[in-house]
């Protein structure tokens, strides 16, 4: 069963006086990939500005654009077209004894080192897994990211960007990143590659088609036991054809819709709305 959706997401930033110049990066294109193809895409920038497009290492594209003309708002909006697949089930699953090969650890080395925000205790990685003794380890990874489901509550608002999972774990609740970032965390402790994802979801399992909802940018995670797996823990689902994946990489850091800097006057975020339509 497949998805067509058509996306809408606007952001940016409001500045306390005027800016004379700035320097940007989008991340805002959804990825074309074997079950997603993306249609259509198109970043507007307001000032006007010129914009050129890159893959960055981890395989985003990446709109950049520069302002050299003094300017008291930024405001970048992203429209797509996706149509999205199920992903296939994974052909190959690895056991623990092929996940701890070295040729595995060498080419996912960077999806198995910690970061600042994905870092987490050893108590609570040996709590997280204890459920999971004679589980193959594909099976043990959903298993630990549906007890992060089970322990940390959703709240929005609750935590912010720089949030780590160890902080978002001690409060018991945070956002997607948040949960995202825990599941990644916990993944990689036990030697199973686990990457950040970053997209939208559209949230009616049931859509119709024309409408149009108020959707949200989320994080889920993928893990590798032979294969690259997606499963959102925030939901407690396999990503399926409601997700669309713009990014992905060790964890949010790597994946920010908007970042830039500046000179002039303080910034506070514009806000972000993101629009869904399902077209088919």
């Amino acid at each position: 069963m497949n998805w067509r959706l058509k996306i809408r997401h606007v952001t940016g930033y409001q500045y306390a006086g005027t800016v004379s110049a700035s320097y940007n990066e989008a991340r805002l294109t959804p990825l074309t990939l074997p079950w997603q193809t993306t249609l259509f895409s198109q970043v507007e920038v307001t000032p006007g500005a010129t914009t050129y497009r890159y893959h960055d290492y981890w395989a985003t594209q990446v709109t950049a654009f520069d302002l050299h003309r003094p300017h008291q708002q930024l405001r970048v909006v992203s429209s797509s077209l996706v149509e999205v697949f199920s992903p296939p089930a994974p052909r190959i699953r690895l056991g623990w004894d092929g996940l701890v090969a070295d040729a595995v650890r060498d080419a996912h080395a960077e999806f198995l080192a910690d970061s600042r925000v994905t870092a987490v205790d050893p108590a609570l990685v040996e709590q997280a897994w204890a459920g999971t003794g004679g589980l193959a380890p594909a099976e043990a990874a959903e298993a630990v990211s549906e007890w992060v489901r089970a322990e940390v509550a959703y709240v929005p608002g609750s935590t912010g960007v720089q949030t780590s999972a160890q902080e978002a774990w001690d409060l018991r609740q945070g956002v997607c990143q948040d949960i995202a970032h825990l599941t990644v965390g916990l993944l990689r402790a036990r030697g199973v590659p686990a990457r950040y994802v970053s997209g939208y979801l559209h949230p009616k399992v049931e859509a119709e088609v024309g409408e149009t909802v108020a959707g949200q940018s989320h994080a889920w995670v993928e893990w590798w036991c032979g294969e690259w797996t997606g499963f959102d823990p925030t939901n407690g689902v396999p990503v399926g054809p409601r997700h669309v994946v713009v990014a992905r990489g060790r964890d949010y850091d790597d994946v920010p819709p908007l970042r830039g800097v500046y000179h002039g006057a303080p910034s506070k975020h514009l806000g972000v709305t993101v629009e869904i339509t399902r077209l088919a």
